[in-house]
């Protein structure tokens, strides 16, 4: 798949802006992927692990909220492992991601949007070097943004990389 010719000036100022802009820029190629789909492709898994590229949405959509809503700010989110099939997958031998069979590609496309609009604000309203609260995702020694921000953009990267290939694998382009 061609990657989205959106990528941030190789110039300008560093810091959160720069932050905002390179997660703006990943989390749409995942979300253009995915949607260039078919709604049954999309719902296909391609590799032997299982996923289909509207988990493997769902599963960023939830891994940003959980870094920077729930972890960062520590506010409560409903279902913060919702993208998972066990209630804490980080407890579980065997868990996979799902979505619902009623909730489509664009649904989660526009709460991965919102979701982004939340952490661009985040971004533009604490220094990089705060840490983060403790009482929601973290219960001692919590990350600072700018880990987060590392953490979270090397995710999305690993997962705009799987879903390529997927795309690649896909019906889609033969």
């Amino acid at each position: 798949m061609a990657r989205n010719s959106g990528e941030p000036p190789k110039s300008g100022v560093p810091g959160a802006q720069r932050w905002a802009d390179y997660l703006d820029w990943v989390r749409m190629d995942v979300i253009r992927g995915t949607l260039r789909l078919s709604p049954i492709e999309r719902r296909l898994p391609r590799v032997p692990s299982g996923w289909s590229p509207l988990e493997l949405l769902s599963h960023v959509l939830h891994m940003e909220q959980r870094w920077f809503i729930w972890g960062f700010l520590g506010e409560p989110v409903d279902d913060p492992w919702g993208d998972w099939d066990v209630s804490d997958p980080t407890a579980a031998n065997r868990a996979h991601w799902q979505v619902p069979s009623a909730v489509t590609g664009e649904q989660l496309a526009n709460r991965l949007q919102e979701i982004g609009k939340r952490t661009r604000e985040i971004l533009a309203s604490h220094p990089l070097d705060t840490v983060a609260s403790l009482g929601g995702r973290f219960d001692a020694d919590p990350p600072t943004l700018e880990w987060i921000c590392f953490h979270v953009l090397a995710e999305y990267a690993r997962h705009a990389g799987h879903l390529d290939i997927v795309v690649e694998l896909g019906s889609h382009n033969r």
